[in-house]
């Protein structure tokens, strides 16, 4: 089973998760790792930046991989998941911009964008460390239901559930519905995994997600059997509205 920690509140959950995070970078400095965007994690960031600024972690060695994309949206679009990640996670970690972690988001040629992908991670050892969100059907990064463990890197069709959670981030701009996504199997692969879970509306999900039957109905709950996988949730999203 993953292992879960409550926090009484999002705030305490974001300081919680950032020392955590800054645990795993310390002792693998040069560790390739992804992480989600999403309103979920970005209190994380933003105190693990502070322990960027007060030298109490060190971000200068390590590799970040885009976790997923929306496919054929450039980088100046406003709904750039790469300009997301850039904004929320790469300047404010003082993290160079490395473009072997950035997925093409205007390939022509999906099969081998994705396969230089996975080649990338492979020849930086593998994901130490994964940062995740929890999708309100179940999905992680955009492998949506049904995802079996060996799902791969590849192109995805985003759900209507998807689009409709998606659909607040962009002020009335249309949301994409493909994506190119980390798959599973490379997400499982992952030595560490943290998922980042707060709000009411993710109650009933949460509880499928590590009390439910592992299925790729619900992707999120094959990590129950990854060796070491951590929910940090806050009240809200254990105890449900």
């Amino acid at each position: 089973m993953m292992q879960v920690r409550i926090f009484d509140d999002a705030g305490l959950l974001a300081v919680e998760g950032a020392k955590l995070t800054a645990q795993a970078l310390t002792q693998d400095p040069q560790m390739a790792i992804t992480v989600a965007t999403g309103r979920s994690p970005i209190a994380l960031y933003e105190q693990l930046a502070k322990l960027r600024r007060r030298g109490q972690v060190d971000t200068d060695t390590v590799k970040v991989f885009q976790l997923d994309t929306y496919l054929g949206i450039p980088e100046d679009d406003p709904r750039s998941l790469w300009r997301w990640m850039e904004e929320a996670f790469l300047r404010p970690l003082d993290i160079g911009n490395d473009r072997a972690g950035k997925f093409d988001a205007m390939t022509q040629d999906v099969t081998a964008e994705c396969r230089r992908y996975d080649g990338a991670i492979a020849a930086s050892g593998g994901l130490g460390l994964a940062v995740l969100g929890l999708g309100p059907n179940g999905h992680v990064a955009f492998n949506e239901p049904p995802s079996g463990a060996d799902a791969p890197t590849r192109a995805v069709t985003l759900t209507a559930d998807s689009l409709n959670s998606n659909a607040g981030y962009w002020d009335g701009l249309d949301v994409p519905k493909q994506g190119l996504t980390l798959g599973m199997a490379p997400l499982l692969a992952a030595r560490k995994v943290i998922f980042v879970v707060t709000g009411a509306h993710k109650h009933a999900i949460l509880r499928k997600t590590i009390e439910g039957p592992v299925t790729p109905d619900v992707p999120a709950s094959l990590f129950q059997d990854h060796p070491d996988a951590l929910v940090l949730a806050d009240r809200a999203a254990w105890d449900g509205p």
